[in-house]
């Protein structure tokens, strides 16, 4: 039975039209079945293009064409993009065969998407053929419900396989996460699986009748990796392990990247720690740190609603207490951990149960099939002979897990035969894009399609001042959403419009410290003219293996960010 909770100083007034149009939607259901069924157009209407979200679509069209169509009186040519639910992104060659169908039978792109949140998009779906997609994952033991919108996403974790035993209980969890916050309405299976409606009234004990006020990200990070950034998400859970067992977490409540360009009550934020707690507590806290933001989040304006501003808004240390009172424990003190790196082991490596897992750089997530390369091809060959599983990671890559001695060599020989082992730098194995054009309606500048050549322009200054075996944590971003994580780059860029950039620098490596803007709205070339100086300063100043965003706060060249809700925008 659900609880209830006072509210402390928390004035939902003038709720914005999202809150009205949650409220009317029967459990997210609006009238979603019936546009299935009108051929008028390609898309969904009305409150059902925000409704889908819930049920892991997002409504785009091909932005590359839009002003074409209309000049011949067209609509936009509207399409579906899919988001699996993949908690901690491992999936089974079985799965990945019945995806990859899929996509090359019912997408325009013919491609599939490795996000950065350890899932799969398929972007390209008709409107006629997104009652199969969502048959499709069912039939494999998947779906797509809570990948989007104001609800918890898809639980991330880090996807380290030399830790094998220790990775198998932190991805237990992950699981259980996902379950547990999981929407409870019939909606999804009504919908899209036609399953029966029952005669009993939906409920939803932990999100509510409407849903949370904004969207929601958890993470399970195992240090010393923070590949899933921590401080990107709103709650996080940090291993503890003792002789390789683990024994609980550290909790970081409150982190988030987005922000409006221009807008000062918006803000990147790094997670606030709220101390440890045993293994057996942690649905227990998710439960209530998830309530606490139901209850106590800003309903009046979506820019303001994440958890990040309900922390600065009630204050940290009312929140924490909130949560405690909730979750019905006291938080212990935060235990000793360390973050050494973020970036993915590519290549081969054995793990202690004697099994190999073969990490393989997937560009911006990126698998398609062209003359010059069939990367998804070759992984679908992959997926054809191997007896583990897959594992996506949050720097969009792809392991092959789980691979005993004998079908190590096959598995190398398809790797090879289709271009998915080929020699990378530094820079490009640590640089990463969102997806941007053509399909993202909020793109305002180029990311995935810009990434690839900019990189080889970085590169060519790395080799100039002999920096070749150096590199930055580049990250671009299209939009100021955060989705490409470029506010915890090195170096990032921010979408602001057409071939322009904000220029943000000053993050760290290791991803716990949020990068500065240095200059706004620039083109490519004034770009790399920086990126030159910058490096040029950085190979000849730098202390002994300094990296490059902690080279240039400590030479002055731009402030840290220290108390992002005061400081992000000085």
């Amino acid at each position: 039975m659900s609880k209830t909770y006072p509210r402390p100083l928390v004035v939902q007034e003038n709720l914005s039209d999202a809150e009205r149009l949650k409220k009317q939607s029967n459990y997210l259901r609006g009238t979603i079945a019936q546009d299935l069924d009108d051929g008028l157009t390609g898309g969904f209407r009305g409150d059902n293009i925000f409704l889908i979200r819930f049920h892991g679509m997002y409504q785009q069209d091909d932005r590359d064409i839009r002003t074409e169509r209309a000049a011949q009186k067209l609509e936009p040519r509207h399409a579906m993009m899919l988001r699996c639910r993949l908690p901690g992104g491992v999936i089974t060659p079985t799965q990945w065969l019945a995806i990859d169908t899929f996509s090359h039978e019912h997408t325009f792109y013919n491609s599939i998407r490795l996000t950065n949140r350890q899932t799969i998009q398929l972007h390209g779906i008709l409107k006629k053929h997104v009652k199969a997609s969502h048959c499709m994952l069912n039939a494999v033991g998947l779906d797509a419900l809570a990948t989007a919108n104001d609800v918890n996403r898809n639980v991330l974790c880090t996807s380290n396989p030399l830790v094998s035993e220790l990775h198998a209980q932190v991805y237990e969890w992950a699981k259980k996460l996902s379950e547990h916050l999981l929407p409870q309405t019939r909606a999804y299976s009504e919908i899209w699986l036609d399953q029966s409606k029952l005669e009993t009234a939906d409920s939803e004990p932990i999100l509510g009748e409407t849903y949370l006020p904004r969207k929601f990200k958890t993470t399970l990070a195992i240090p010393p990796y923070n590949d899933v950034d921590v401080h990107a998400n709103d709650l996080n859970f940090i291993a503890i392990a003792k002789q390789g067992k683990l024994i609980g977490f550290n909790v970081l409540v409150g982190g988030g990247l987005s922000i409006e360009h221009g807008k000062k009550n918006t803000y990147a934020r790094t997670a606030s720690e709220f101390g440890f707690l045993p293994v057996n507590k942690i649905l227990d806290v998710a439960t209530a740190v998830v309530t606490t933001q139901r209850d106590w989040g800003n309903r009046t304006d979506r820019s303001n609603a994440k958890t990040k501003y309900t922390l600065e808004h009630v204050g940290i240390e009312i929140f924490k207490k909130e949560v405690e009172k909730r979750a019905g424990l006291k938080f212990k003190s935060i235990l000793p951990y360390n973050f050494t790196t973020r970036s993915d082991r590519l290549g081969w490596v054995k793990s202690i149960n004697n099994e190999w897992h073969l990490t393989l750089f997937i560009e911006n997530g990126r698998l398609s099939n062209y003359p010059s390369s069939s990367l998804k091809h070759g992984i679908s060959e992959i997926a054809k002979i191997h007896k583990g599983h897959f594992r996506l990671t949050a720097n969009q890559n792809l392991i092959i897990a789980n691979v005993p001695e004998e079908q190590k060599i096959n598995i190398e020989h398809i790797a090879n035969k289709y271009g998915l082992l080929k020699k990378i730098t530094k820079q490009r194995e640590n640089s990463m894009a969102c997806v941007s054009f053509p399909t993202c309606p909020l793109a305002m500048a180029e990311a995935e399609r810009f990434l690839p050549l900019f990189l080889t322009k970085v590169e060519e200054i790395m080799h100039k001042y002999s920096m070749d075996q150096e590199y930055i944590v580049l990250r671009v971003t299209g939009c100021p959403n955060g989705c490409g994580r470029a506010m915890l780059a090195e170096l990032g860029l921010i979408g602001k419009g057409p071939g322009r950039y904000n220029l943000h620098i000053g993050g760290n490596r290791i991803g716990t410290r949020i990068a500065r803007m240095y200059i706004e709205n620039i083109k490519e070339n004034e770009i790399l003219k920086n990126i030159d100086q910058l490096v040029a300063r950085w190979a000849d100043e730098r202390n002994i293996d300094e990296n490059f965003g902690d080279f240039v706060i400590r030479v002055g060249i731009i402030r840290a960010v220290v108390d992002p809700a005061r400081d992000f925008w000085n």
